[in-house]
């Protein structure tokens, strides 16, 4: 190297300069190498796009100290036009979902949700965001101090004209060290935070109380107050059994008090809503608010019996229509038999062979109303022919069907102590124990039947108290016992009947033959909720039973109850030792199974929905189903593109089904509602459908449709579990 002194001055400084120049680059690159293998310092994650919408996670530190909780974001921009949902989306839509499994030292993320907007399109009122949010988190580290990372896969349901199921990866890494706040993440989350609704102490919004104001459907008043006047204040409800409109406001002389009327759009009568709790957001402009209140027992509107009266006419009528069902047929048949024997006898002992059946009805039609009141109040599923979910009740109801058909085949008498001949309903007997068992039956047979209005009376009978419960089923007993009465009323109409002969042979193996038919009906019924096998062993069971009843004159009595013990045993295990379900058979119609969430998922994308609650102990849904349901035309327009048939088996007992049913007053089956962009809150069909009726429905549900909506790409049809849809 040439020493600086033998060079000139300008030598000496370019040499200088040139050294100085080259430790500067070599430091540089020094700063550059360490900053490429050290861990990337950022309160920022990378951006995850879709077409619709981009997200990421932004954090308030930019390193993990000995916190436990780090203040963190999940920041989204939507496209011009499109949005996403809240966290209770309203009439449609669902909210976004993040699975955190893939994160490291994290135990758990706490969401909070911003206020919404509320969007009203095409008679749907939904809740959530458009352009930008910031879903403010909570992210608990398992270790303090040390590096962690936060990945999720966001599932957000994207709408415009369309909706678009969107699935985004995204993460943040946050090294360890001394924390630091960075101003720009902790101002964007700071200020969706202050959307978050307080309990009113920093916003000065108070939700005062919450009423019910009685009628067809109803509405919810909510009275609110502000420490400042209010503006344009917005009420949002939030409650599992109901849905609300947009609220209709009124306000105090001041300002600084309103009171909020809500119409329930959907949900049980609003006398059960009472003592009900609710949560309450209140929003006026920046200001957000929420509490849970309880609902008080005080109506608006006048009292909450005051309209149970014209529904005791509607089951008068029901109960009226039960005796034309065919789940009645047997007993009917049978007291037709009894009239025609009795044909000369005095006119005081057929009056009280008539009363006693009507008193039968009406005794077990008030114990069965009584053990619904107590199932309801222990909290237990109560409904209209939920007894015939149970296995051994379809094996005790074949038994009495047998036992029946044989004593009009043979003729048989039972000479037993407790009288069980009679006990079972004798037909040829002179005592009055049998008239009230076959009234008794009557009932029993009459309850998997949801004849016209018996559906309506029943589902405002459940949704009430134990007095109208009572009341009402009453009124349904009255109602069925009604031609018993009549003749009760009037005996010298059995003088009409024909007089006794060998047709009456005839007559009685015909109507062994159809008690017998409706026996094979339950154990059909029994083979769906066991399996074939049980019911196969059940039907061999009870034609041991039969033949020993018939047969008794011969085998003697010890010989006969030994059989009818073995039988009756052999009949009652089955169903527990070879219960297997056995899988429903293929229709024409594709079926998706029955999902309540998926509704409104559904009605987002555009779709229509056809829901079918049924059971095959049901005659009258079995009736729905050949003569409507699975006809050609109603079956085409299931099928048609943009339709959804989602049918919800009943014939278990299943709690997802119930609860759906009381959301519409409904106890009972078959229940049929049509859901889409132009009925949001689904068209009630009534118990016996017709063609017209069903098609109707359709297309009055799908009226508010766009053309665009059915244009979703095959791949995007997924709901918002990233699951293929089983029914398009």
């Amino acid at each position: 190297m040439t020493p600086v002194r033998d060079m000139g001055m300008e030598g000496a400084m370019s040499y200088r300069m040139t050294e100085v120049g080259i430790r500067y680059a070599v430091a540089l690159l020094a700063v550059m190498a360490a900053w490429l293998v050290s861990p990337a310092v950022a309160a920022t994650g990378e951006w995850s796009s879709h077409e619709t919408l981009k997200a990421r996670l932004v954090s308030s530190l930019d390193t993990v100290d000995d916190r436990e909780i780090i203040p963190m974001g999940l920041h989204l921009m939507l496209a011009n036009g499109w949005k996403t949902y809240w966290r209770s989306p309203g009439d449609a839509g669902a909210p976004p979902r993040v699975d955190w499994s893939a994160s490291e030292n994290v135990t758990g993320v706490e969401w909070h949700w911003p206020a919404p907007h509320r969007f009203t399109l095409f008679g749907l009122e939904t809740f959530g965001y458009d352009h930008e949010v910031v879903f403010p988190l909570d992210v608990r580290v398992e270790r303090p101090g040390e590096p962690m990372a936060l990945r999720g896969r966001a599932d957000v349901l994207v709408c415009s004209t369309i909706c678009i199921p969107v699935s985004l990866e995204i993460a943040l890494n946050l090294p360890a060290g001394p924390a630091a706040v960075d101003a720009e993440s902790a101002n964007l989350v700071a200020h969706f935070e202050a959307r978050v609704p307080d309990d009113g102490a920093r916003s000065g919004l108070r939700i005062k109380a919450a009423s019910i104001e009685m009628g067809k459907p109803g509405a919810l008043r909510v009275r609110i107050a502000s420490s400042k006047s209010l503006v344009e204040p917005d009420v949002l409800v939030e409650g599992s059994d109901w849905t609300f409109g947009k609220p209709e406001l009124s306000f105090a002389p001041d300002g600084y008090e309103a009171t909020a009327r809500l119409p329930i759009a959907s949900g049980p009568d609003t006398v059960n809503m009472s003592g009900k709790e609710f949560l309450v957001t209140v929003i006026d402009g920046p200001r957000v608010a929420e509490a849970r209140v309880k609902v008080s027992a005080s109506a608006v509107g006048g009292s909450p019996l005051g309209d149970v009266a014209p529904v005791l006419l509607v089951a008068l009528l029901g109960g009226l229509v039960l005796n034309l069902m065919p789940c009645v047929l047997p007993v009917l048949s049978l007291k037709l038999l009894s009239v025609i024997d009795r044909r000369d006898a005095e006119r005081r002992r057929v009056r009280l062979g008539f009363l006693a059946t009507a008193a039968g009805v009406l005794t077990s039609m008030l114990l069965l109303a009584g053990a619904l009141v107590v199932l309801k109040l222990a909290g237990s599923t109560v409904g209209w022919g939920v007894q015939f979910q149970q296995p051994l009740f379809l094996v005790a109801m074949a038994a009495v069907l047998v036992a029946f058909s044989a004593s009009l085949a043979g003729g048989f008498d039972i000479p037993l102590p407790s009288r069980l001949a009679t006990v079972l309903g004798r037909t040829g007997g002179t005592g009055h124990a049998g008239d009230f068992a076959a009234g008794v039956f009557a009932t029993l047979l009459a309850t998997p039947c949801s004849a016209p209005f018996v559906g309506t009376a029943v589902g405002f009978a459940l949704a009430r108290g134990p007095v109208e419960i009572l009341t009402i089923f009453a009124a349904l007993g009255v109602g069925l016992a009604s031609p018993y009465l009549l003749v009760a009323a009037f005996p010298r109409m059995v003088s009409l009947m024909p007089r006794p002969g060998r047709w009456m042979v005839t007559l009685r193996g015909m109507l062994a033959v159809a008690l017998l038919g409706t026996a094979a009906w339950l154990l059909t019924v029994l083979a769906v909720q066991a399996s074939w096998p049980a019911a196969f062993v059940v039907a061999a069971a009870l034609s041991v039973l039969g033949t020993a009843l018939v047969l008794q004159g011969r085998l003697g009595v010890p010989a006969m109850l030994g059989l009818m013990a073995v039988s009756l045993s052999a009949a009652m295990v089955s169903p527990a030792m070879l219960g297997k379900p056995s899988e429903t058979t293929g229709t024409a119609t594709a079926w998706a199974p029955f999902d309540q969430a998926e509704i409104g998922l559904l009605i987002a994308q555009g779709k229509t929905v056809f829901v079918d609650v049924t059971a095959d102990w049901c005659i009258t849904c079995q009736a729905n189903k050949s003569l409507v349901i699975d006809r050609s035309e109603v079956a085409d327009a299931l099928t048609a593109p943009g339709v959804v048939p989602m049918r919800a088996d009943w014939t278990r007992p299943d709690p997802r089904i119930s609860d759906y049913l009381a959301r519409y007053n409904r106890y009972g089956i078959p229940f049929n509602a049509v859901y889409g962009p132009g009925a949001p809150s689904g068209i009630v069909l009534p118990e016996l459908l017709s063609t017209e009726s069903v098609l109707e429905a359709i297309e009055r549900a799908r009226g508010a449709t766009t053309p665009n909506s059915q244009d979703i790409k095959d791949d995007r049809e997924v709901s918002a579990s990233g699951e293929e849809p089983q029914a398009r």
